[in-house]
């Protein structure tokens, strides 16, 4: 007997639409959303810091998933709302 199971989210995903581009992130608030594992920090901080430095943004907002293995909780996407850019990532 073979068991095929399903990799999809148990939950049906509503249709979305595109967020609008920035033209820019001077004065912007940018999102940097960890699945948790140790090895997103240091590249996280050094993206950070460029993001401060280099591009001039007015904020970086950075939050953690409650398990690196399951989809972004609820809140934390609702809060992603209100960023101009988010960078998302893993650290295998």
């Amino acid at each position: 007997m073979i068991t095929v199971l399903r990799p999809d989210h148990e939950d049906d995903a509503a249709p979305l639409a595109l967020a609008p581009r920035p033209t820019g992130l001077t004065g912007a608030v940018v999102g940097i959303v960890s699945n948790g594992k140790v090895n997103t920090r240091p590249f996280f901080d050094h993206l950070d810091a460029l993001l401060r430095r280099e591009w001039r943004v007015a904020d970086v907002v950075r939050r953690t998933k409650l398990n690196y293995s399951a989809p972004a909780e609820r809140e934390l996407i609702a809060e992603t709302a209100g960023w101009a850019v988010m960078f998302a990532g893993v650290g295998d």
